[in-house]
């Protein structure tokens, strides 16, 4: 990771509202230099409005409680990741853009009250099988500069090939999904993209407009990425502990409406271990996939950490 020092840092005097990023999207092409920007974008004394955390945490079905969950810290400073890839000088197209994969560290609770610094930049521009990657980093610094939660989201402009990134490596072979028991079965009615844009603000037509989703290629209005994976996380309840490592790879979108099975338990060798082990080191194994086919929506692992 590139050191703080060696980014140009953009202060905003706030969080920019996601219909002005959103925006932007419209008209942002995408230099298609082979290279980043080393920019940070800095937000800094921002503070959760505890009307707006306790929404999430309903939709969710997550306790309303003065802690924000880990995916709402994603929800607050989406626009921030937006702002970095609607800059003039990203190499990528924001639209049409597909987000892959999340990792989440939160280090210590984060709660409402707390005064932090959010940062994000951009890293690791790749080339993919399947087109270009690139990560968004984001860190929610706590009142001591200590970093309370951290996030690396990966994109993915499927078919762009940027000239000066070397050929992709395909690595190691994917693991073929195989269901496992599901410890829950949901039904996630046609407003589910709608309810969850109301709260996130994240108003993606795909999400909202069933005529819109298909000029993208979906038949339908589908699911929030963030919002599935949220859902299964809030599943874990509060054996996740307060300090956890939370990573999730998304594969099929959701097509709504949908019945989905889930599974969220702790992984085979993880069994036995206290629910309140200080050290750490529990691990969870997530899951979302299609009842019906056995095809998966996201596969995940969450693990532990000492607190």
């Amino acid at each position: 990771m590139r050191h703080p020092a060696d980014r140009q840092a953009v202060a905003l005097p706030e969080i920019p509202g996601m219909g002005r990023v959103y925006a932007r999207t419209l008209t942002a092409r995408g230099s298609r230099r082979p290279a980043l920007e080393p920019v940070e974008v800095r937000v800094d004394d921002v503070t959760i409005d505890a009307e707006h955390l306790a929404d999430y945490q309903r939709i969710l079905g997550e306790p309303v409680s003065d802690v924000a969950p880990a995916g709402y810290l994603f929800v607050l400073s989406f626009p921030l990741a937006l702002s970095i890839m609607t800059r003039k000088g990203f190499p990528l197209r924001a639209l049409g853009m597909v987000h892959v994969r999340n990792r989440i560290v939160q280090n210590h609770p984060v709660r409402i009250g707390d005064s932090l610094g959010l940062r994000t930049w951009a890293q690791d521009l790749r080339a993919h099988r399947s087109g270009t990657q690139v990560d968004l980093v984001t860190q929610a610094l706590d009142a001591d500069g200590d970093v309370a939660w951290e996030q690396v989201s990966t994109f993915l402009a499927k078919g762009v090939r940027l000239e000066g990134i070397p050929a992709a490596d395909d690595g190691a072979p994917r693991v073929e999904f195989s269901a496992p028991v599901p410890t829950g079965r949901w039904e996630l009615p046609a407003d589910t993209g709608r309810r969850y844009a109301a709260v996130s603000g994240d108003r993606n037509p795909i999400h909202l407009n069933p005529l819109l989703a298909r000029v993208f290629g979906f038949q339908r209005t589908i699911a929030h990425g963030m919002y599935t994976a949220a859902r299964v996380l809030a599943a874990v309840g509060p054996a996740r502990g307060e300090a956890y490592a939370w990573d999730v790879d998304f594969a099929r979108p959701v097509l709504l409406p949908a019945t989905v099975a889930v599974r969220a338990a702790e992984a085979d060798g993880a069994r036995g271990r206290r629910a309140d082990d200080a050290t750490g080191g529990a691990s969870f194994e997530l899951a979302l996939w299609d009842p019906r086919s056995g095809k998966p929506h996201l596969t995940g692992t969450l693990t532990r950490l000492p607190s």
